[in-house]
């Protein structure tokens, strides 16, 4: 897992995060799901769209998918699906041939939905 270091906010203006994986925990929605969903089922949370392809190609090690194949089998929209595996891309964590993506190393993949998820799991615990 390929993370940047980050200054933190504090009064030592050489204190820095040895790691920053750009977690998103909650994202925004349309209005339209806005106002027609049921309030018990607006929950901010759950997999980002990054988890989402990361996880399918992690649960699919031995093969490679286009993006149509990707955004089919995850729900990721169509638009965001190419976007999401260029940052993937760029992190280390998928491979990218011709018009083929496959997940570069299952164990980096492993370990990066398991940090995603702890920070989703404290973070719902220190909002509640």
């Amino acid at each position: 897992m390929r993370c940047r270091a980050q200054p933190v906010s504090t009064r030592d203006p050489n204190a820095y995060l040895d790691y920053n994986c750009y977690i998103r925990v909650a994202m925004p929605i349309d209005i339209d799901r806005f106002h027609s969903e049921p309030e018990e089922t607006l929950q901010a949370g759950g997999p980002t769209n990054a988890e989402r392809v990361l996880s399918f190609l992690a649960a699919n090690a031995d093969r490679a998918f286009t993006p149509k194949e990707i955004h089919e089998a995850t729900d990721v929209a169509r638009g965001s699906v190419g976007v999401v595996l260029s940052r993937l891309a760029d992190d280390s964590l998928v491979d990218h041939r011709g018009e083929y993506w496959a997940v570069a190393d299952p164990n980096d993949a492993a370990k990066t939905l398991a940090a995603s998820e702890t920070a989703r799991l404290v973070t719902e615990r220190f909002d509640a």
